[in-house]
């Protein structure tokens, strides 16, 4: 078991499906551009690039304009030579089928899991 405040340090946010487009020379692995709030140096929001390894269950064009779930505050990883900033939120069944979490209603990216 974990305590709460361990959990409390995991930061999951609503995240908007910009783009998504695979990713060469790989069959799981999907490129997603998403809209979760965050911003630059001028308070221009900007996208986060999330690479997610649900190629083979998941049409990219049937992910763009989704609202998903994913965790916002994971270290950057190198997939395939690019860079995955987060992670999808996910469950997978005993079969293997995996299945987003996604908001039941439309609610755009940026909002914090409480």
């Amino acid at each position: 078991m974990i305590s709460y405040d361990d959990f409390a340090k995991v930061e999951l946010k609503t995240a908007h499906v910009v783009t998504a487009e695979r990713v060469p020379n790989s069959e799981k692995l999907l490129r997603l551009s998403l809209q979760v709030g965050d911003t630059n140096e001028t308070g221009e929001l900007v996208e986060r690039i999330v690479l997610a390894g649900i190629g083979k269950q998941y049409e990219p064009e049937l992910l763009v304009g989704k609202d998903i779930v994913i965790v916002a505050n994971l270290e950057p990883r190198s997939l395939m030579g690019e860079v995955s900033n987060g992670m999808i939120v996910a469950a997978t069944n005993g079969d293997g089928v995996i299945s987003i979490l996604q908001p039941d209603k439309p609610i755009g990216g940026g909002w914090k899991i409480k």
